[in-house]
């Protein structure tokens, strides 16, 4: 039976995911961009490597539909869970501490992680497979286990650039341990080659392209990092996995302290320097979910032990097992969005003080805003379908569709795949590199401006300037977004598009 609970856990971790989404809801803003990359495929871009968007790639071949978009978080839910409860059954753990590791998971923030398509369930992922390597090796020195990890890693630099933290944390953790051997074995080297290999193109993409990563890093350290707050990181370590404190506290002290796990303390200090160093960067709270899948099942195979004192352990056991997802029952309404946007905005006089209606605004709201961000897209969408087809046909061939944020472009090529719709640009983020040249401008005879804050400034620039429509999904977080009719711009409005688009590239690549 042990050796069939990791499927069975991974298979309740895959299927489950179709029953907890809410049709009232659409995708959101991140997965549109990660499709829309599907549709230029490159070695990097401004905001991811390449992985994510190979898998657009392959939903939009698949028809892109949004169980298609699901499948891959899903995906690799499911393959981590299986990591997490067979890691407990190779440390010797029975059912119970299988059981235990697998609805840790179940029952923390992964429940929420792994609802959406973007790279951070590939990201923990890679992390587990990369120290479930490193733990199959300890226990048996074969090299294949250190290439598993090579590979974990190279395939994790081509997800997402926090790896190299990762990297980090595993090279001090080797010098603190005397798994620091591994440094004069050849086939350690050999893995670190391949994992280097894997990564190769990515990283010759970042030189040609003047790193953009650092511009990236120091915009995110500008508008969002300096606002992370030691105290707030710390406190949102306890509660992303606050269900299973109890399982993943003993786990790590065991790791480091006890003599049972002592060949395993460099998973420990892994964990450790992980997340310190995250914190000591003012990284992003959820950046170190990853490091928390193993210390579940080295923390359920040190319950398993501690309870064989006890004589009544077998009625016990089951009730531990379901303790991480008792917190589901309450916060499940947060976790999966299965209630519609009037159900979940009648529950906040309950919720609201504990700043689960808090946007980044600082003030409350309808709607969580992760859900408020998966509203009105579809309506764009439609808005702009219908403001193309209200244009004279002579104007439709040379039409630009430019948008003020990458979220509404990717949304609107998105729900009009298929359609005879030019592609909706932007200057933001990677759109920068698909945006139409100068000589392409220069043709336009319509412009549709999709922005939230539309400026009739611009009237004078076009023969004919009117509003067609806006969004009006009192939920959503784009409401208010209008669709402006620019009929004829004059050559001044085309130079000036032309002169933002050159600066947006000198921003990531600098001048040329």
């Amino acid at each position: 039976m042990n050796r069939l609970l990791p499927l069975a856990f991974a298979l309740v971790k895959f299927v489950s995911g179709y029953f907890l989404l809410s049709p009232q809801y659409d995708l959101q803003r991140d997965e549109y961009l990660y499709l829309n990359q599907g549709r230029h495929l490159a070695w990097g871009y401004l905001e991811v490597p390449p992985l994510i968007a190979a898998q657009g790639w392959a939903t939009l071949a698949l028809g892109g539909g949004e169980g298609w978009v699901h499948f891959w978080p899903f995906l690799w839910g499911a393959a981590t869970v299986y990591l997490v409860v067979r890691l407990a059954g190779r440390l010797g753990g029975g059912w119970f501490a299988q059981a235990l590791a697998g609805t840790c998971y179940l029952g923390t923030a992964f429940a929420r992680l792994n609802l959406l398509f973007q790279p951070n369930s590939f990201e923990v992922f890679g992390f587990v497979l990369a120290l479930y390597a490193l733990v199959g090796y300890l226990q048996q020195p074969r090299p294949r286990y250190l290439y598993l990890l090579g590979a974990a890693l190279g395939l994790g630099l081509l997800n997402k650039y926090t790896t190299l933290f990762f990297i980090a944390a595993l090279g001090g953790a080797l010098l603190l341990t005397p798994a620091r051997r591994l440094l004069l074995n050849r086939h350690f080297w050999g893995a670190a080659g391949l994992g280097l290999l894997l990564w190769l193109p990515n990283a010759v993409w970042q030189v040609q392209h003047g790193v953009p990563f650092l511009h990236h890093m120091a915009l995110l350290k500008a508008s969002q990092l300096v606002h992370v707050e030691p105290a707030d990181f710390w406190k949102a370590q306890l509660l992303m996995n606050l269900p299973a404190v109890w399982v993943w506290a003993p786990g790590l002290l065991a790791l480091l302290l006890s003599r049972a796990f002592r060949p395993y303390r460099v998973v420990g200090w892994v964990a450790v320097l992980g997340v310190g160093l995250l914190a000591v960067l003012h990284g992003k709270d959820y950046y170190a979910l990853g490091y928390y899948p193993v210390l579940f099942a080295f923390g359920a195979v040190w319950w398993e032990a501690w309870l064989r004192r006890f004589r009544w352990k077998a009625a016990l056991q089951p009730a531990l097992v379901l303790v991480p997802l008792v917190f589901l029952v309450f916060f499940a309404p947060f976790l999966f969005p299965v209630r519609g946007p009037a159900e979940m905005a009648a529950l906040s006089p309950t919720y609201a003080k504990l700043g689960l209606y808090r946007w980044e605004d600082g003030e409350d709201h309808a709607l969580p805003q992760d859900y408020a961000d998966m509203r009105g897209w579809r309506e764009l969408a439609a808005n702009t379908w219908a403001a193309y087809q209200s244009l004279p046909a002579e104007a439709r061939a040379h039409t630009l569709i430019h948008c003020a944020n990458y979220g509404q472009a990717s949304a609107i090529n998105y729900f009009n795949r298929g359609r005879a719709l030019p592609p909706a640009h932007s200057l933001n983020g990677s759109f920068i590199y698909w945006y139409p040249s100068p000589a392409q401008l220069a043709e336009c005879q319509a412009i549709l401006i999709v922005d939230d804050e539309p400026d009739d400034d611009l009237a004078p620039h076009f023969g004919s300037y009117r509003r067609f429509g806006a969004v009006a999904d009192p939920y959503a977080r784009e409401r208010g977004t209008a669709v402006t009719i620019g009929l004829r711009p004059d050559a001044a409005v085309l130079a000036q598009v032309a002169q933002e688009h050159r600066a947006a590239l000198a921003d990531w690549e600098g001048p040329k």
